[in-house]
């Protein structure tokens, strides 16, 4: 870095790298694990959804601790890479254990090696988060930064999406006969169990298991190794009390907190709906998996966009444009009919054109915040910043949810029904468009207002600047 905050192309890339497997992980979590241990593992499904939420809650007391300790633990390599170093066997371990675990497991396993796996992950994103928030102190680097790690986040989901596809073709290859040759031999070794490749979710999850076994490690190395920490700056210690206070009284942080539970929400909400509104309503589900894949694919695409935007007329404007293009392309889907297939895919991409910016600008914001509580509390808490954020979106990951889960089943859609009434399709349309609409234009009003912008977030960096540097000088004069 040089003495003017601007990062080399190569330290933005290696360090957003991390991004890559760590979406990986996440994505078959919310989508693959839940079938698997119901229908393949045999494990009761209310037990197994009380057993994954008694394991995220454990982040409750992990994310604070560890954003926290990783603020103030400084060892000779820096105080962000220990915890990657220390997190990634954890996340390994526990990915491995229920991705793949041995015949007969009961809810026991799955809770222990979920909430190891949790731990791991906590170990490795917050300080992550962190240290690339410190990377730079200028305002549009820290979106270069931030765009980084989401593009690689974008290319994991979409490696994600595309793994199932092709498991799933190689299943069923083998399950047709073709079970010769070096390609199937290889994959009936990884994937398969009993010498066999089915067309279940266990060889899915075991193809996840396996590129996170190979990515984690080698993106952490790279990082760890190739991209400095910032170095640790003097600042005075915040007795706890008054620390608080002062989180408390930082307007920006809090609007920003609220945004960010706000629009986390409505995407949860639509997700969780998006596959029973393209199977039912528009009647595709033959092409869900490349729906997901054109989503994904042009969200990387939108990355550039959105981040020269956000240069140009401001982070939080940029992601009010966002929002507003999202809800306009959601809104359009309400008139569509069963089997209009290329309209949704032209609807759907746009959407994931704007879950670009959806993903970087509020976490690029977050980091300018960071330069307002140093200035007001004296002390650099990136970690414990990045480890409220953290929890709050898992928070409105499980209010969305819950809430949109929970309203259809009150309309009396069920999903394992094969034919539904008029009135349950209408309920479905209708909840998955106007309910995450409505979310997201709450977010939009609260965004717009946002008052941290380039200007004044470099005003308080300056100050903050000329403040460390008298007390160096205070210091050397003592």
């Amino acid at each position: 870095m040089s003495q003017s905050g601007v990062l080399k192309r190569s330290t933005i890339l290696v360090h957003g790298s991390v991004g890559m497997p760590l979406a990986i992980i996440g994505y078959p979590l919310v989508v693959y694990l839940p079938p698997f241990y119901a229908q393949e593992v045999g494990l009761n499904m209310a037990l197994m959804a009380m057993v994954l939420v008694i394991a995220r809650f454990s982040d409750v007391i992990t994310d604070p601790l560890i954003g926290t300790l990783s603020d103030r633990w400084q060892t000779r390599i820096g105080r962000r890479k220990p915890w990657l170093l220390m997190g990634v066997p954890l996340m390994l371990a526990g990915t491995v254990m229920i991705f793949m675990p041995p015949a007969g497991v009961g809810v026991g396993h799955l809770l222990l090696w979920t909430m190891i796996m949790y731990l791991g992950w906590t170990m490795v994103t917050l300080p992550y988060g962190a240290w690339g928030a410190e990377l730079s102190p200028e305002y549009h680097q820290r979106s270069r930064v931030t765009a980084s790690r989401e593009g690689f986040v974008l290319v994991g989901l979409f490696l994600a999406a595309l793994a199932p596809a092709l498991v799933q073709a190689l299943g069923k290859r083998y399950q047709a006969g073709d079970t010769d040759g070096a390609v199937m031999n290889f994959a009936v070794w990884l994937l398969g169990r009993d010498g066999e490749l089915g067309i279940g979710y266990g060889p899915i999850l075991a193809a996840m298991a396996w590129l996170l076994l190979i990515l984690l490690p080698l993106t952490v190395f790279m990082v760890v190794t190739m991209v400095k920490e910032a170095p640790p700056k003097s600042v005075q210690r915040t007795e706890w009390k008054k620390g608080l206070r002062v989180l408390k009284n930082n307007g920006p942080f809090k609007r920003m907190m609220l945004m960010l539970l706000i629009i986390v929400t409505g995407e949860s909400f639509r997700n969780a709906l998006s596959v029973f509104f393209m199977q039912h309503v528009l009647q595709i589900q033959a092409h869900i998996g490349m729906m997901y894949l054109v989503y994904f694919g042009v969200g990387i695409l939108g990355i550039p966009f959105w981040l020269i935007l956000g240069r140009k007329i401001g982070k939080h404007k940029a992601f009010c444009v966002a929002v507003g293009v999202s809800s306009a392309s959601i809104l359009g889907m309400f008139f569509l009919q069963a089997g209009q297939l290329v309209p949704f895919a032209i609807m759907f991409a746009i959407k994931g054109f704007c879950f670009a910016a959806f993903q970087f600008l509020p976490l690029s914001m977050l980091a300018d915040i960071v330069d307002l509580d140093t200035a007001r509390s004296k002390e650099h808490r990136t970690g414990l910043f990045f480890a409220m954020s953290g929890m709050a979106q898992k928070l409105a990951m499980a209010i969305g949810l819950g809430l949109s889960l929970g309203l259809l089943s009150m309309v009396g859609f069920d999903a394992k029904a094969a034919v539904h009434t008029d009135q349950q399709l209408l309920a479905l349309r209708v909840l998955y468009i106007l309910g995450p609409v409505a979310l997201y234009m709450t977010a939009f009003a609260i965004a717009w207002k946002y008052p941290l912008t380039s200007e004044r977030q470099e005003r308080i960096h300056q100050w903050v600047l000329r403040r460390n540097a008298r007390l160096e000088l205070a210091g050397e004069h003592a």
